[in-house]
């Protein structure tokens, strides 16, 4: 993959990081919390290279462990001596930074115990901005590159409404404001996200039934009696609907209906003694886990230096309540649009839990005019072309990106396609069609 220094920029991905040979910086958002960041400086020439910031997971639940390893550049094994260096790390094409949000979330914490009751999108935002802020202070050779944030699920709450709060502090900064600091933002990326929450619910029963997954009784009842839309009155009729659907679903993997599931002995193989990056093990999260409550781990990642009381863990149990949650974060993602800011809303295609029928409802209530029409994109530009999945482009520099054949965490299941998707978003390109397969 060909790749070109000249124009630098950082990429932010808030997330719990699964990575080897990481600076650790203890740049706190308050001066009674630490949340946990890792820096994967960009391999060959990182002072010349843009900055990539990523988001991931649920309130509750710490950023995602298996969608971070395959980001990362290395990977966590069945046993530590398997462990094996990701060569569609995103860190060939940017510095990436992880970052453990919320507060209470992975090796993050607060001193004051009732922070973890406060926590909020609101507050997620402005947490993460003012660590940014401090971040940059310390080390101000990446202040003044181009920042890119992306994440995945409820990072589509958290991603937007950290880059409103830079262009809020920003715009404040530019007003003369001497308590803000810009950042200079550029875009943002998020994955099978959390958008809007009726048509997140209905795209996901959608996507259920037009992948066999629930049956037509199911379905109908869900069709005639759910109204998703926000302010619907309750309906019983309609829980009996749903409930029904999500009882279909107990046995398999709701995060890639294709995969097979760790918990099931019959259905999953001894792990490799010689892991492979390409091809995903069901059981990554638990050797994650394991990984990172490896004191030896801990100590190389200026970890969990303050011994918490709990172990790391892929959902966090320390949050006690999550006080604010938007319905919709669509008018954010217009703001964003109107300030130039780059959006791609990117889709693996056989995740179940916010699946691509989510996403490009959620995409269509924004009602842009589309400015290049869907088509397939190729992920292999080094030879036959290898349709990655399909793309639409809208006016007002919003994209929407399918990947094929990955699950919620799209870098754990097409990790190769995942680096090409992330090369192109930070160089502000298309990606290739299929006349453009044997360029690099």
């Amino acid at each position: 993959m060909r790749t070109s220094t000249s124009n630098a920029a950082l990429l932010l991905l808030v997330a719990a990081a699964q990575c080897l040979a990481l600076l650790s910086v203890a740049a706190a958002a308050k001066p009674r919390t630490r949340q946990g960041d890792y820096l994967d400086r960009l391999r060959g020439s990182p002072s010349s290279w843009a900055s990539l910031a990523e988001d991931r997971g649920a309130p509750a639940p710490s950023p995602s462990p298996s969608g971070g390893r395959h980001a990362a550049p290395a990977a966590a094994a069945a046993t530590a001596a398997a462990d094996k260096k990701n060569p569609y790390s995103w860190n060939n094409v940017a510095n990436v930074m992880f970052l453990e949000s919320p507060i209470g979330v992975g090796f993050s914490y607060s001193n004051t115990t009732a922070d973890y009751s406060r926590m909020g999108d609101n507050s997620t935002a402005e947490d993460a901005y003012k660590f940014l802020v401090n971040w940059m202070e310390r080390f101000p050779e990446y202040k003044g590159r181009d920042f890119y944030l992306a994440g995945e699920s409820y990072a589509g709450h958290y991603v937007p409404q950290l880059a409103h709060a830079i262009l809020r502090h920003s715009s404040a900064a530019a007003a003369g404001k001497p308590s803000s600091s810009p950042i200079n933002l550029k875009g943002i990326m998020i994955g099978n996200a959390v958008i809007n929450d009726w048509t997140d619910t209905k795209g996901m029963y959608d996507f259920f039934w037009t992948h066999a997954l629930i049956s037509d009784e199911a379905n109908d009842g869900i069709t005639k009696h759910c109204n998703f839309t926000d302010g619907a009155d309750a309906n019983s009729l309609c829980d009996d609907a749903t409930s029904l659907a999500d009882d279909c679903l107990q046995d398999i993997d709701i995060y890639n209906i294709y995969a097979p599931n760790c918990q099931s002995p019959g259905l999953v193989v001894s792990p490799p003694v010689t892991p492979s990056i390409e091809s995903f093990d069901p059981c990554t999260d638990y050797y994650v886990e394991a990984y990172l409550n490896n004191p030896d781990v801990q100590k190389a990642l200026h970890a969990n230096i303050t011994r918490l009381d709990h172990p790391w863990s892929a959902c966090s149990g320390v949050l006690r309540r999550w006080v604010d949650s938007t319905s919709t974060v669509l008018p954010i993602i217009r703001e964003l649009l109107k300030n130039n800011i780059r959006v791609w809303v990117y889709s693996g295609d056989t995740d179940g839990r916010v699946p691509v029928t989510s996403s490009r409802y959620s995409v269509n209530q924004l009602n842009l005019p589309v400015a290049a029409k869907w088509r397939p994109w190729f992920s292999n530009t080094q030879g036959a072309g290898d349709v990655g999945g399909y793309i639409v482009q809208y006016k007002g520099n919003l994209s929407l990106v399918t990947v094929r054949g990955a699950g919620h965490e799209v870098p754990s299941y097409q990790p190769q396609r995942a680096l090409v998707l992330v090369q192109y978003f930070l160089e502000g390109k298309t990606l290739p069609d299929c006349e453009k397969c044997g360029e690099a």
